[in-house]
């Protein structure tokens, strides 16, 4: 068989590929058979159907077109194993389908042309000696204490409160009951979800509808009364955006916190006797900040080097790559709104699946471009990994997975792609020169605004309303 290459755009390769007159005779008389089994024509046996009435009962250009289904198919295969083509995706013919089956004659060479997606070829400007800049984070001396905060507000003791008013910060039980009048009504109708029994309710900012919680402000136990509030504008429930409307509210307990003393019996406590001492917790935890800040400063480094390195890259991404870099980006986020408890039949249809694949595809190129970036990067440098900090990963990762079913090969080869890709980061952010500037120095493309889906206003009524 007798091939031809062609380089051509988009990492392809054109084939012009010349069928054999024995291939060509001998794929029609196997097409042919098989036809004669599977027919069933009156008055012959199945099988036994001569060749001449076969091809009058289904025609000459049907038995043809399958004849260059199987030869092309055929052929592809073979010249692609022929020439040791290593192929990312299916073939695009290129060859007129109806001019092959106008020309084609049994036991004649049948000449036409195809093209396959292969790996592109990479070229990195420049990939070293960078000179960037990016932020310094530094751990917030304030966080320690906040966090210390939020352990004494959940071990906070709840007392009844009998002898002063609702006030900010107090843990309330309400009974309420909301209604409100509809645009293309008069007459008043009950809030949906707009009413419960025995509901604790903490009296800070932001738990409820502006309004409600400032309505509670002042009440004393035992007491009812009605406030007047007004949904917000943007407020997911269609019919309450923008409404007024009245709650009769009746505030059956109120509790105040009693918080703990900061000590070494409360650092016991809060961390299940890990730390002995307060000040055992505290330097836990302020190691454990500045551990994150250095994280998040050579993650900074490691975005500034892989922005620039993306600036230097050049590669014609052929299709297939970004379609399954597509299709990957989009199977991930079905499987992310899957987990979040959301009805991804719904969310994903085959009207929205066309739109989410069309705005990954941007994101989709950058990862593949960023991908090949680094694996040139290796193999200019001969950068690897070597067999026995692969296999010490494994093992530690193992002892953290124990009693888990695990897919041995799958988890391998992860772990290597994760210690070359660290690796080579090292290598590049170590032979550049990057600044570190305050955090916050640097300006950063705001991100994009996402329209919420049903689902997720469904949750934001839920939590909105009856929190």
């Amino acid at each position: 068989m007798k091939v031809t290459q062609e380089k051509l755009p988009a990492s392809q390769i054109g084939l012009e590929i010349e069928i054999t007159p024995e291939m060509s005779q001998k794929t029609y008389d196997r097409v042919l058979q098989d036809f004669t089994r599977s027919m069933n024509i009156p008055g012959f046996r199945k099988g036994k159907v001569p060749r001449q009435v076969l091809i009058q009962r289904i025609g000459a250009t049907r038995i043809k077109a399958s004849v260059i289904e199987e030869l092309v198919d055929d052929a592809l295969k073979k010249a692609i194993e022929q020439e040791k083509i290593e192929a990312l995706g299916n073939f695009q013919l290129r060859s007129s389908f109806d001019e092959l089956i106008a020309n084609y004659e049994p036991g004649q060479a049948l000449t036409f042309s195809a093209s396959v997606d292969v790996s592109p070829e990479v070229t990195l400007k420049q990939y070293k000696d960078f000179t960037l800049q990016a932020e310094e984070v530094k751990p917030d001396p304030e966080k320690v204490d906040s966090v210390i905060e939020d352990y004494r507000t959940q071990m906070a003791t709840l007392i009844p409160i009998e002898d002063r008013p609702a006030q900010r910060g107090d843990v309330s039980v309400v009974d309420f009951k909301g209604r409100f009048t509809p645009v293309d009504s008069e007459e008043e109708i009950e809030v949906p979800g707009g009413e419960a029994s025995d509901f604790q309710l903490e009296l800070e900012d932001g738990r409820f509808i502006p309004g409600f919680i400032e309505g509670i402000f002042g009440m004393n136990a035992g007491e009812t009364k009605e406030i007047s509030v007004t949904f917000p504008e943007d407020y997911p429930q269609e019919q309450l955006a923008g409404r007024p409307a009245t709650f009769e509210i009746t505030l059956k307990e109120l509790k105040g916190k009693e918080l703990p003393e900061v000590d070494d019996d409360f650092a016991k406590e809060a961390s299940g006797d890990e730390f002995e001492t307060i000040a055992e917790m505290r330097e836990s935890l302020e190691k454990r900040f500045a551990e994150e800040a250095e994280q998040q400063t050579k993650s900074n480094k490691e975005e500034a080097v892989l922005n620039e390195l993306l600036n230097q890259v050049e590669a014609d991404l052929p299709e297939t790559m970004i379609e399954r870099e597509v299709e990957y980006m989009v199977t991930q986020t079905a499987m992310q709104l899957q987990q979040q408890g959301i009805d991804i039949k719904r969310l994903l249809n085959k009207d929205t699946i066309p739109m989410l694949k069309e705005r990954s595809r941007p994101d989709a190129i950058e990862r593949i471009k960023r991908t090949l970036a680094l694996g040139e990067v290796a193999k200019q440098e001969s950068i690897k990994v070597e067999e026995d900090e692969l296999n010490t990963k494994v093992q530690e990762l193992l002892t953290e997975l124990a009693g888990r079913d695990i897919d041995m090969d799958r988890l391998r080869s992860a772990v290597e792609e994760d210690l070359l890709k660290e690796k080579i980061m090292d290598w590049l952010i170590s032979n550049s020169t990057i600044e570190l500037v305050p955090e916050g120095t640097l300006k950063k493309d705001e991100p994009e605004e996402v329209e919420e889906s049903d689902e997720t206003e469904a949750e934001a009524v839920e939590v909105e309303v009856v929190e």
